[in-house]
């Protein structure tokens, strides 16, 4: 007698089925599922990413990008948070006497964005320049390994950040205090 297949049940749920087996079809009517960005990958992390909303008009804009710099993300983001919606001028001496470490990067980051405005139009008032969107992404971390006492070995991570800066021109129209909604709010005309 040969031996009987084993197809992962035993006993008395041997010839037992589950129950109804759904098909894979949608019921007719029934609204497609939205498609939802699973795990860790490359598409879910671009799908979380916040994104700059486009604004009406002509504003010249730039950005400027810096991968794999070897900052903790934590901490530049304190740098960042510092100049966001500033003026450029401002934002830039802000940096300059900024005793934080990341700040030297950053500021980096902020020249190369106005060096694309610069080129991609040649009418820009550099003066008019504010930094419309800061933002500290987290890059890939490197494991490593230090030796710890008694023949032990501790890990830790080196840690990397991608800083992105957009600058736009201020319009005239865009004054530098709160937004007029937030004035009405406070009682003032």
């Amino acid at each position: 007698m040969g031996k009987k297949k084993n197809s992962g049940r035993h006993g008395a749920e041997a010839g037992k089925s589950k129950g109804r087996r759904r098909s894979a079809k949608p019921a007719e009517g029934a609204a497609p599922a939205a498609a939802k960005p699973r795990g860790r990958g490359v598409a879910a992390r671009l799908l979380r990413r916040k994104r700059p909303e486009p604004e009406s008009g002509a504003a010249v804009e730039a950005r400027a990008l810096a991968r794999f710099v070897r900052l903790s993300p934590q901490k530049a983001r304190l740098v960042v948070d510092l100049i966001r919606g500033r003026m450029v001028g401002e934002a830039l001496d802000l940096l300059r006497f900024t005793s934080k470490r990341p700040a030297r990067d950053i500021e980096k980051v902020l020249r190369s964005a106005i060096a694309n405005v610069e080129q991609k139009s040649e009418t820009v008032d550099i003066d008019r320049l504010y930094v419309k969107y800061a933002v500290v992404n987290e890059g890939p971390r490197g494991k490593r390994v230090r030796p710890a006492p008694f023949g032990r070995a501790h890990t830790y991570q080196r840690r990397t950040s991608h800083i992105e800066i957009a600058v736009a021109e201020r319009r005239p129209s865009q004054a530098a205090g709160p937004p007029p909604a937030a004035a009405a709010a406070r009682g003032t005309p």
